[in-house]
């Protein structure tokens, strides 16, 4: 799935065939009609796959105290344009097209569980509560994934000062109840 993902990411979804897939991956064509119904399944499937895999090597790279959280806010941004950046804009490019529309709202809807599931694996290193933390991370992922998709300094250094103060008031907070 990574390495269809990969060649829909590099050529477009109208500019790949089913041989192109089968040489990336390298597996002849009616292999991949073995794993999967027909190339809208495979672009629905692998989008999901690989979109997943992303939020998971995001989170893995979580700050692991309240003093890393500086590092993390600064770090992210750029390592998602730079690693993901194309992942994203082919998932907005499957997720927003008619035919797979229903596949966005049913990834989107899992986000909202996997994001809360994030935030109560951080609450207890960062003293916050995950009903606190999982807006933050809504808006933190929001604001990477549009500087990947545009590379827009100006929104991504104003959206990141607002959530530093923001992390430190809670932190404050929190620590202090």
């Amino acid at each position: 799935m990574e390495a269809c993902y990969a060649c829909y990411a590099e050529n477009g979804l109208h500019g790949t065939g089913i041989r192109a897939l089968a040489e990336a991956s390298g597996v002849s064509p009616s292999s991949l009609y073995t794993y999967f119904d027909d190339l809208d399944d495979l672009i629905v499937q692998s989008t999901a796959h690989c979109m997943a895999k992303v939020e998971d090597e995001f989170m893995a790279k979580a700050p692991t105290s309240p003093a890393d959280i500086e590092r993390f806010v600064d770090e992210i941004p750029y390592w998602t344009a730079k690693c993901h950046g194309s992942k994203y804009r082919l998932m907005y490019q499957v997720y927003t097209h008619p035919k797979y529309a229903g596949h966005g709202h049913e990834f989107f809807a899992g986000v909202d569980g996997r994001y809360t599931e994030y935030a109560k694996q951080l609450a207890p290193t960062l003293g916050i509560p995950h009903e606190v933390i999982t807006p933050l991370i809504f808006i933190f992922v929001r604001a990477c994934v549009h500087f990947a998709l545009f590379e827009d300094e100006f929104y991504l250094k104003s959206q990141m000062s607002v959530l530093k103060a923001g992390v430190a008031l809670f932190i404050e907070k929190y620590r202090g109840a």
